[in-house]
């Protein structure tokens, strides 16, 4: 009989010893899971900490040999637009980096957040869905540029001659739409149509004599004659454009901030004043907030 109570005694002490054990185990379970969740919350408050912060820097992609939107001087970055870009910033308190691209990359520079956005003599035309873009800012032309000893002085004289062109600009395009069939037909009469890497090599070309024309934007061209007076620019106009600036898909925010500091800008005169600084700049082709 006592040995029968005591084999019941443990038995019970043993149930009861397991119980305790079982509600320890589900308290620190509890507890883990708690501090989990604690832990994932704040890193999720982290995060949003860090997607909310301020910007700091403006990084804009540019073509260094696009005289006078973006170019190299003295071992400097300088042009219209880079000093429009820094004001921008200025106004705003961010740094400028300026990041020179090559421009067939630009949409990979782009995409992958190298840069925020390329602003550099830019085309929204035949490009209106690629990008974000602000509201064009400057009325362009794209024109062909010749030696003045060259014996061209109109695009018809251009059959069966070499023509340069810097690859993926809006004057390739232009020849190449098949949708115009003036300037298509033209040139087709090119006794060639090269492109070049850019404007700069082009010109070398065109005054060393390898090439006899250069299709261009005019502004590019007339910044050139101005320092060279060798160069010619035909009257006849492969197309006419609009540049803005041009921001990844899909980054209305950054886009808005930009322009809205460009129209006060351009209120306030500022904008006149740095085209001042670049006599090839026609200030009537300035076209913010028209």
């Amino acid at each position: 009989m006592k040995k029968g109570m005591a084999l019941l005694l443990a038995a019970v002490l043993a149930m009861g010893c397991l119980m305790t054990g079982c509600g320890s185990s589900a308290k620190e379970t509890a507890a883990n899971d708690t501090e989990g969740e604690t832990a994932s919350a704040a890193e999720t408050a982290g995060t949003e900490a860090s997607a909310g912060e301020e910007r700091t820097t403006f990084i804009v992609g540019f073509d260094a040999s696009f005289p006078p939107y973006g170019y190299q001087e003295n071992g400097e970055y300088v042009g219209f637009d880079l000093d429009l870009a820094q004001e921008v910033c200025d106004r705003n308190g961010w740094e400028l980096v300026k990041t020179p691209i090559d421009w067939d990359a630009k949409d990979m520079e782009l995409n992958s957040g190298a840069i925020d956005c390329i602003w550099n003599g830019f085309t929204i035309n035949g490009r209106e869905d690629d990008y974000t873009w602000t509201e064009p800012y400057i009325n362009n032309t794209q024109v062909f540029a010749v030696n003045k000893d060259s014996g061209i002085t109109s695009a018809a004289d251009l059959a069966g001659k070499s023509v340069l062109v810097q690859t993926d600009s809006s004057a390739l395009a232009a020849l190449q739409d098949e949708e115009n069939a003036d300037i298509k037909a033209l040139a087709d009469s090119f006794g060639s149509l090269t492109e070049v890497q850019d404007y700069e090599t082009a010109l070398m070309e065109l005054e060393a004599g390898s090439a006899d024309a250069v299709a261009m934007d005019e502004g590019v061209a007339l910044a050139k004659q101005a320092k060279n007076d060798k160069i010619v620019i035909l009257e006849d106009i492969i197309s006419q454009e609009q540049y803005g600036i041009g921001f990844k898909k899909g980054n209305d925010a950054l886009r808005d901030q930009v322009w809205a500091t460009l129209l006060e800008m351009e209120a306030d005169g500022t904008v006149d004043k740095i085209a001042a600084k670049y006599p090839s700049i026609n200030v009537d082709n300035i076209c913010i907030g028209q």
